[in-house]
């Protein structure tokens, strides 16, 4: 014998005061503002006043020497001094481009 038997799909119940369609609306909504957001911030690259420089996060030392023409052992003197601050990476010395753009600022002396 042949039973008509109907299988009601399973509804996961929602445990908040939404119906499930609008739930997921708002939620692909929400999703949607997000991603807009994020490519709308990811505009330009900032603008730097140094003509002629290109925006790189790190130099090596080598780069470093051939940006303000000098050599090796001037640009482990400025390190000494403190005037600029080596990031070692392995066996390797970087420089950051905010480090370098702070050398290429006239100093100002504050005489009051």
């Amino acid at each position: 014998m042949k039973e008509n038997v109907q299988i009601e799909k399973a509804v996961t119940p929602m445990l908040f005061p939404f119906d499930p369609n609008q739930f997921w609306q708002q939620v692909r909504l929400i999703i949607r503002e997000e991603v807009t957001n994020l490519e709308s911030n990811r505009s330009t690259p900032p603008v730097y006043e140094t003509p002629g420089l290109t925006y790189k996060p790190l130099f090596k030392l080598v780069e470093v020497c051939k940006l303000f023409q000098v050599t090796k052992p001037t640009i482990y003197k400025w390190i000494e001094r403190g005037r600029l601050k080596p990031y070692k990476i392995e066996s390797r010395l970087f420089f950051l481009w905010n480090d370098i753009q702070q050398l290429l600022q006239p100093k100002q002396d504050s005489k009051d």
